[in-house]
């Protein structure tokens, strides 16, 4: 894999400000769309949203799920039905997918990038 197309790392908070999500950017417009949240160039589009895999990730530490990297996207605005935080989605990851996020798409409207990283330890 070349290093322009490599992931990209980035870690992620919300409202309850709690230990940071790791979320890894497969695309390159979506890696370059992050790191200019991250510089105050982009204002809008600013929150993540994605698919949920209810399984560990190497790169997302002290979380059972993490944001399937293909998905992820961002946006201003979104329905209230995929919104949760990092900690809710966690505490209620058996009824993702159903009644609590249907279809496994979240969308948490506090979510803010807050720095890119290489690698988990590195938050």
């Amino acid at each position: 894999m070349s290093h322009a197309n490599a992931p990209a790392f980035f870690a992620m908070t919300d409202v309850d400000q709690g230990d940071p999500f790791i979320i890894r950017i497969n695309h390159r417009d979506a890696i370059v769309h992050a790191r200019r949240i991250l510089t105050g160039k982009e204002k809008h589009r600013t929150h993540i949203r994605g698919a949920i895999v209810k399984q560990t990730a190497d790169f997302n530490p002290g979380w059972s799920f993490h944001l399937n990297p293909d998905s992820i996207e961002f946006f201003e605005l979104a329905m209230e039905v995929c919104d949760a935080s990092i900690r809710y989605v966690e505490d209620h990851l058996d009824a993702v997918g159903g009644d609590t996020l249907p279809g496994g798409h979240w969308c948490p409207w506090s979510s803010r990038l807050v720095a890119e990283v290489t690698s988990a330890i590195q938050v």
